[in-house]
């Protein structure tokens, strides 16, 4: 394949299977194509220009897929809507974007309803992939358009909105580049290149993850663009995965420890039945992984689990197989377009090993979260901090608030969220490297570990533990996860205290709510941070 870029690739070969829907179906390339052009005609008919944006509140598939290309070869921003959202929230998405089009997936019927009225976006300006009240149907923006390639192409962007630890998402909006849409998509390979992936046949991407996520976006959509088959799942598990990557021969999938995890918990017949020959590249991130928990999946995958860390900012690190080997528990160093500082409270940089604010910058990713100057100041680093580093251009570092250090080789481990530390008796106490220890225990699901009011030390430590299946909840069951404790965490990190809960409140993406699990026991109270 000569070049990359999914609409130069699906003209030149039109009968490519692009995209395999959850149910099954196989999708070619040219029929996708031709979808996408007649949805960027019938959108321009309603009026829509470069920069404007459009809104999917749609399942893992081709129908959000379609969406995609077609803003991405019209000039327009997309943004795909965490479907596990309320009414409310959805319709705040919807205006806070000024999307000029709404699309529902009739799944999402009532909540997407709800947000379409909550919005105040025009009736005429919603659209549904199968039947959704009140909205018009999908076809009506298609059907008797051409499924030429519209005139006048350009580049558009994604605009995902982050999750937030406090107040509404912000979208975080780029300036668009004005390039022909295959070309930006050709540059948007860069990120894949530096995992070694390659363009082209016989590679399949697996979509383990909802798509409205950045990453999912970004590894998925660039997968596409060079050739790779998208195979979708609409809901993950364990034997599935494995089911599929034998199927499909999947070569690369974006993952999250959380996958890991269950993965190794399947009967070892189970985990033997499958061929998984054809893996070359199973990156994760998203969340921190321990350390025997990744041990164990190089163990029985090999040297395909890349790691990396990175924010829907920009910038970041990767760790392939050999680098995390040498440094156990690291996401890795900088990209070679992207730099990492690291900073005190009073924004000093520290010296390797010390733990502080991590700072990135990526060459060209110029940000701002939508409609928030206050919130995109505050993510930067003031001027004249980087000057002080003697590197140029200071305000591009930002931070979105982790806690880590950097080695003497330049590789990143990451602390925690500075938003989740917890500060008992004046120590700093990071709750992430106690979920790791907890989740090593075979007894243990999952866990989270967050600070609850003491009125003597300020805060202490309580752990919430989700029970592996079989394993009976109780007094019991704590003890023994906190005798495991001795000798691997010292004492001033144990929990003082293990609630058990049936199922971890985690977004399909492997990101914990921790907010869910604290904010009970801080009813009444004022927290520091």
């Amino acid at each position: 394949m000569g070049s990359l870029g999914f609409w130069r690739i699906a003209q030149a070969d039109p009968d490519w299977i692009a995209a395999v829907d959850p149910d099954g179906t196989e999708h070619r390339a040219g029929d996708l194509l031709a979808r996408a052009n007649r949805l960027v005609h019938g959108l321009r008919e309603l009026g829509l220009q470069p920069g404007d944006g459009i809104c999917g509140l749609v399942p893992n598939g081709v129908d959000g897929l379609t969406l995609y290309l077609a803003a991405l070869q019209a000039g327009w921003y997309y943004t795909p809507v965490n479907w596990h959202l309320t009414g409310p929230e959805i319709g705040y998405i919807v205006a806070d974007s000024e999307a000029k089009a709404f699309f529902v997936h009739e799944r999402y019927a009532a909540e997407g309803a709800k947000g379409a009225e909550e919005s105040g976006i025009a009736p005429e300006r919603c659209f549904a992939f199968g039947r959704v009240e009140g909205f018009r149907p999908f076809a009506e923006l298609t059907d008797g358009r051409p499924d030429t390639l519209p005139e006048n192409r350009t580049a558009g962007a994604t605009m995902h909105y982050t999750s937030g630890t406090t107040g509404r998402p912000k979208g975080v909006r780029r300036p668009l580049s004005g390039l022909d849409p295959d070309d930006a998509a050709e540059f948007l390979s860069f990120l894949l290149g530096f995992f070694g992936i390659t363009s082209g046949r016989p590679n399949v991407h697996l979509v383990t993850s909802p798509s409205y996520h950045t990453a999912v976006t970004q590894f998925g959509g660039t997968a596409l663009h060079m050739g790779h088959t998208l195979v979708y799942m609409d809901k993950w598990d364990a034997e599935e995965t494995l089911r599929l990557c034998e199927k499909y021969r999947v070569t690369n999938s974006h993952m999250v420890p959380t996958h890991f995890k269950r993965l190794l918990s399947l009967p070892e017949e189970t985990r033997r039945a499958y061929d998984l020959s054809s893996l070359r590249w199973m990156i994760h991130a998203a969340a921190p992984c321990p350390v025997p928990v990744k041990l164990q999946m190089l163990e029985w995958w090999g040297d395909v689990i890349y790691e990396y860390y990175a924010a829907t900012e920009g910038g970041g690190t990767i760790a392939t197989p050999g680098d995390w080997k040498k440094h156990p528990g690291t996401v890795g160093n900088a990209w070679p377009i992207s730099e990492i500082l690291i900073v005190d409270d009073d924004l000093r940089e520290v010296p390797a090993g010390t733990p502080g604010t991590v700072y990135m910058k990526m060459a060209g990713a110029v940000f701002e979260y939508k409609g928030d100057p206050a919130k995109t100041e505050a993510a930067r680093l003031p001027v004249g901090v980087g000057a002080r580093r003697g590197v140029g251009g200071d305000t591009d570092y930002f931070t979105v608030g982790d806690i880590g250090y950097l080695d003497e080789d330049g590789f990143l481990f990451l602390c925690d969220r500075k938003a989740d530390m917890i500060i008992s008796g004046g120590a700093n106490i990071y709750p992430a490297e106690i979920e790791n220890e907890l989740l090593v225990h075979p007894k243990v699901a999952d866990a989270a570990v967050f600070g609850i009011p003491d009125d003597e030390w300020g805060e202490q430590i309580k752990a919430v533990v989700e029970p592996a299946p079989g394993s009976t909840p109780g007094p019991e069951l704590a003890a023994e996860i906190l005798d495991s404790l001795k000798g691997r965490l010292s004492k001033m990190k144990w929990p003082r205290s293990i609630d058990f809960i049936e199922e971890m409140p985690r977004e399909p993406n492997g990101k914990l709510l921790k907010r869910k699990l604290r904010d009970p026991y801080w009813e009444g109270r004022d927290r520091a941070i």
